[in-house]
Parts: structure tokens; sequence; C-alpha cells
């Protein structure tokens, strides 16, 4: 995998402007903050957008894959100022779900999601390497 930045470009902060990589493509739809039993245990958007990761992570791993994998994040959120208000907490819960990998990410403000409760959304594509 190769981050791509642009010369000249300032750095991007917790995320990459772009990737380039080859191999086996995983494609990680919408997950959101619920457990396996599609419960919620917390309304809280920190707790949520934790719990989605896991989600992301437990799905790579049913293809072999690991956080370090992912290439491209997009990040759905109903509410744009909660998301920017949680900000450190939520550089917390990523680095402890995802560690310090960043792939190009984008992140969008909804109007509402599917499920009620659902703060955000994320979904995910990871490619693994050839052999």
């Amino acid at each position: 995998m190769k981050v791509l930045q642009p010369a000249g470009w300032a750095p991007a902060k917790g995320y990459a402007n772009g990737v380039a990589a080859r191999g086996t493509l995983v494609f990680v739809g919408g997950q959101i903050g619920w457990d396996a039993q599609q419960r919620f245990a917390s309304d809280d958007f920190v707790v949520q957008a934790r719990t989605a990761l896991a989600n992301v992570v437990a799905v790579l791993r049913e293809a072999g894959a690991g956080p370090e994998h992912i290439v491209r994040m997009t990040w759905y959120v109903v509410d744009r100022d909660e998301y920017v208000a949680s900000y450190k907490a939520l550089g917390s819960a990523y680095r402890e779900t995802i560690g310090r990998h960043f792939p190009a990410m984008t992140a969008v403000e909804v109007r509402r999601l599917v499920e009620p409760r659902a703060r955000v959304e994320i979904e995910a594509t990871a490619v693994i390497p050839d052999a």
C-alpha cells in the first residue's frame, strides 16, 4: 500500500489524501454502533463510533484482513457538530480500535440513517496484498 501525498500539500491529519494498493479487495458494508445481536449499548456518539469500528474490524477478520489493510473509509454522521465536538475522544476510540493506520477517509453529514438510534455508520474498503 502506498499513501498518496501530492508534493507541496500540507499533511493530512488523521487520514490520507489517497492510497494506492494491489491485492484482494474487501468491501465492508456500513456498520453502525450496535452489537452482534443488533442491540445498542448507548446513544452516545463516541460509544457508537467505537462499536461501529469494532464491527468493521470483525467483518475484515472474516476475510483474513485487519485494520492495516483498510484503504478507504466513509463515515456517515447524523450531526456534524456532534462529530466535530467529539474529535479528541473519537481519535482515542479510533486508535484503540484501528491503531495508527490512517486510510483515505470521508465524513458526510446525513439527515438520518436507516436505523433510527444510529448516530454514525462506517463503511470501509480494504486490500489484502498479493502474496
